[in-house]
């Protein structure tokens, strides 16, 4: 009688890779019960994995039962070809890190301003990572406007930005960083500053300084209501004009904190003026291969996996 031909249908991907490290454990360990602590994933899930495996495959890898665990001839085979499966991934990762070690070339990085004070600003460890990788990295950084950056970036005379999200451009690719909080904020000369809990209509009375670069149709919004008396093109100009006590104006939580410590800047109607900005970092779509701008965005990338949610959005009112 002719044995039955087993083939796995479509492409081996992340989950297959997923299933057999699962099943390569359970192996190791002789059973459920004790893949579970190693693991660290309930038995349920793990008997889960293992059914899921076995649909893929299309075929029986192991009895468990009373009788225990014990592999079927087939999931012998797929156990014997998941070790060299696993130990040729390993292999390949050891072989490229080799080359990351040795990384030579320039990253040229175009980051919006007043962006270093953030607090999960983790393009700073990035970057150093990249560094670590290659002493013949050299980093070339442009604080420059977004729409500068994006044009840069487009044109290939940046490899890479740090910009807020304010319309998508198609020829770019985004990868998400952080929310950045704003509020409204006036200085120890403003008359608002000694004020106790001023109304919204109150503050909406006083002279503001509103920002003539680009925005969020939701940000625009949100600086309607205010009285614009004086403009400036960027977070530092706002800092300049609210620190005359003029003016009251928005600023990120993160920049003006340097003079909320020291009372020279209060907070106002936090329940009211607040907002957030989506930052990215964005790359040209369709770009040449480029090792150490790759290296520099799975570093970026790894950072942002580990960040804790938490810190991924941070209270607005802090």
């Amino acid at each position: 009688m002719s044995s039955r031909k087993i083939t796995l249908m479509g492409q081996l991907g992340d989950v297959d890779l997923r299933l057999l490290r699962i099943f390569r454990k359970v192996v190791e360990c002789g059973g459920f019960s004790s893949a579970e602590v190693e693991l660290n994933i309930s038995r349920a899930a793990i008997s889960m994995a293992m059914g899921d495996l076995e649909a893929r495959l299309s075929m029986r890898l192991c009895q468990r039962g009373r009788s225990g665990f014990q592999l079927t001839s087939e999931g012998q085979a797929v156990f014997e070809a998941t070790m060299q499966l696993l130990a040729a991934v390993e292999d390949f990762r050891t072989r490229v890190n080799g080359l990351h070690s040795s990384l030579t070339g320039e990253l040229n990085i175009g980051i919006t301003d007043n962006l270093v004070t953030m607090p999960n600003m983790h393009v700073t460890e990035a970057l150093r990572a990249l560094k670590a990788r290659g002493d013949n990295v050299h980093i070339n950084i442009r604080m420059a406007p977004p729409n500068d950056i994006e044009m840069a970036v487009l044109g290939g005379s940046l490899h890479a930005g740090v910009v807020p999200e304010l319309k998508r451009v198609p020829g770019l690719d985004y990868l998400s960083l952080y929310d950045e909080q704003s509020a409204l904020y006036c200085s120890d000369r403003h008359p608002l500053f000694n004020a106790e809990a001023p109304t919204p209509q109150q503050i909406a009375c006083f002279d503001a300084v509103v920002p003539s670069y680009a925005q969020t149709p939701e940000i625009k919004r949100v600086h309607e209501t205010l009285k614009p008396k004086a403009s400036a093109t960027d977070r530092e100009g706002v800092a300049f004009l609210v620190l005359t006590g003029s003016y009251v104006g928005f600023l990120p939580t993160h920049f003006a904190q340097r003079w909320t410590e020291h009372g020279r800047m209060k907070r106002l109607a936090p329940d009211t003026f607040e907002y957030a900005t989506r930052y990215y970092a964005i790359t040209r779509k369709g770009r040449p291969p480029n090792l150490v701008l790759e290296s520099f965005l799975e570093e970026l990338r790894s950072l942002m996996e580990a960040l804790p949610c938490d810190e991924q959005t941070p209270d607005l009112r802090s």
